[in-house]
């Protein structure tokens, strides 16, 4: 007697159903922190788990999709051939999930409740104090919960989802963006009291000497700003010293090592009785050979899919109404990376 064989499409649909219901978005959470972070226990303390909880886990999900994620040997661990393609769609997965959450939630006003937001550290600051008073006054249930980080490191974040939004230097590079600007900052020349740049009839910014320009560290947007401006040839075209932040910077120009850049908003102690003991001296900078002011344009962005879109443009309207003084507020309107 022949036993009745379900139909294969029967067939597939309940293996099917039988993945799903072993397929955890928690799982594959933790299997994309290891392919970014290439390192088990920096994943584990990123996802909050222990780090034999998050292996086992992962072991776990390759049983189930039936193929291995990762080649792991004593010294690293990378993605096998089929465990990059499906760890691409993993993100996919993640991000329509993150998406359905947030869409659930866009019912209500998304300018209540908590607001992730990253700021970069040249910029944060400076700014952050001049706008939450205003902020907290007309978003009163808002609750801002800020970060702060370089760009590529707030990139990452507000990709993977952990952030909703970041304030920082346009354009910026990333698919799936959208921006809006919101001021124009310029820079101004932070010099050591007597250098000889402060006789100087006239200071463009391609025209400056790099020999004692100081600069941040790599990975700071303001320091490519600035090798860019001062046709510099990059970051191995001169052996300088680098500073970690734009305070550290400031003392450095104080002691006499050399002269920098800095964004308007980092200026106002210096042009004020904040001189470091009259070490200090300020000077504004001419337009470059294009015609165009040396600065940086800031702005808000955010996820492009993101279902809240529209009130963060409406978030970076009122910021751009309340553009620090000093500064030149943009028009809004979307920047292309």
């Amino acid at each position: 007697m022949r036993l009745p064989v379900a139909p294969a499409d029967e067939s597939r649909r309940g293996m099917t159903r039988t993945h799903l219901s072993g397929l955890s978005l928690r799982d594959l959470e933790y299997a994309v922190a290891v392919a970014e972070l290439r390192h088990f226990g920096r994943a584990a303390e990123r996802c909050g788990v222990s780090q034999p909880a998050l292996s086992g886990q992962i072991r776990k999900l390759e049983a189930l999709l039936g193929t291995p994620l990762f080649e792991r040997t004593a010294r690293r661990i990378e993605l096998t051939g089929h465990g990059e393609v499906l760890l691409r769609q993993a993100r996919l997965v993640l991000r329509e999930a993150l998406g359905l959450l947030e869409m659930a939630g866009a019912g209500a006003d998304p300018l209540q409740g908590a607001l992730r937001l990253g700021v970069i550290p040249t910029l944060g600051p400076y700014y952050l104090p001049l706008v939450l008073r205003s902020l907290r006054d007309r978003f009163a249930g808002l609750e801002l919960l800020l970060q702060e980080g370089r760009t590529i490191e707030l990139l990452e974040q507000l990709q993977r989802g952990s952030l909703d939004a970041i304030l920082a230097a346009l354009p910026l590079a990333g698919d799936q963006l959208d921006s809006t600007a919101l001021f124009f900052e310029r820079f101004q020349l932070l010099l050591p009291a007597r250098h000889a740049l402060l006789d100087a009839p006239a200071l463009r910014p391609e025209d400056l000497p790099g020999h004692d320009l100081l600069l941040l560290e790599e990975g700071h947007c303001l320091r490519d700003q600035a090798i860019s401006l001062c046709n510099l040839p990059g970051p191995t075209g001169r052996q300088a010293r680098h500073a970690s932040s734009l305070e550290m910077l400031r003392h450095m120009v104080a002691a006499g090592e050399g002269y920098t850049l800095m964004p308007q908003l980092a200026t106002r102690s210096t042009d004020g009785p904040d001189t470091l003991g009259g070490l200090l001296r300020l000077r504004p900078l001419d337009a470059g050979a294009s015609g165009a002011a040396a600065g940086r344009l800031i702005g808000l962005a955010w996820r492009a899919t993101d279902p809240r879109g529209p009130h963060f443009a409406r978030l970076g309207a009122f910021l751009r109404d309340q553009a620090p003084d000093g500064t030149e507020p943009e028009a809004g309107r979307s920047i292309s990376p």
